[in-house]
């Protein structure tokens, strides 16, 4: 075995045992938890003033499908990979979360209810070039008769930053440079956008109407 497989299989052991002791405290373990619905608070961490969407999810869904409508609800182009980690930042650590996703469920086989059974919070991690970390949190639910057919978002502001923007440190930096026309970046930004960019625009309307349409 080479030294860098080694390495990362150390590397996994350590955070088998960690999450381990994380599913066993009292902080992570989630009890109680409905059986037909979830409800998701889904904050964009380092951006401020926060881009959050509040989400209600049956909760049999594959996490392949909550990274579907995790894309739709925040407005991201799922142009760039992903994973779904227990602490911000894992899951681009590169071969240690591939060997993660191998030796444990898959995606396409792990639904909500798995993960939610173990921890309140998680993190989902978009683009790790630009290394976008979402919050995932678990909240008091409703629990509707028959559960629901599909996501819905019931709450949420602001839009979600341009792919491929740079990540938290680049879209600052766009914000200033198109909000100020004496900016040296002013009309690239403007070009590269296609015109105008409202940071404070979020539409339930146009974010429900797509969730219905997530297979």
């Amino acid at each position: 075995m080479s030294g860098a497989i080694g390495g990362e299989l150390t590397a996994l052991a350590r955070r088998f045992w960690s999450l381990l002791g994380a599913r066993r405290s009292h902080d992570t373990l989630n009890e109680s938890l409905p059986d037909n619905v979830l409800q998701l608070k889904v904050t964009l961490l380092e951006v401020e003033p926060p881009v959050w969407r509040r989400l209600v999810v049956p909760a049999g869904i594959t996490l392949a499908k909550l990274h579907r409508i995790l894309q739709i609800a925040m407005g991201w182009t799922d142009s760039h990979m992903h994973a779904f980690s227990a602490y911000p930042g894992w899951g681009s650590r590169g071969k240690v979360s591939v060997l993660a996703r191998a030796l444990l469920k898959d995606e396409k086989q792990a639904t909500l209810r798995d993960v939610a059974g173990e921890f309140k919070k998680w993190f989902y991690e978009y683009d790790f070039g630009d290394g976008w970390t979402h919050e995932i949190k678990i909240e008091k639910a409703p629990n509707p008769e028959g559960g629901v057919s599909h996501a819905v978002c019931t709450g949420g502001a602001r839009a979600c930053p341009p792919d491929d923007i740079g990540g938290p440190p680049g879209y600052e930096d766009f914000l200033v440079g198109l909000a100020d026309p004496k900016h040296e970046m002013h009309e690239e930004y403007k070009e590269w956008i296609g015109g105008t960019f409202d940071p404070e625009a979020f539409s339930f309307e146009k974010v429900n109407a797509l969730l219905k349409r997530v297979k």
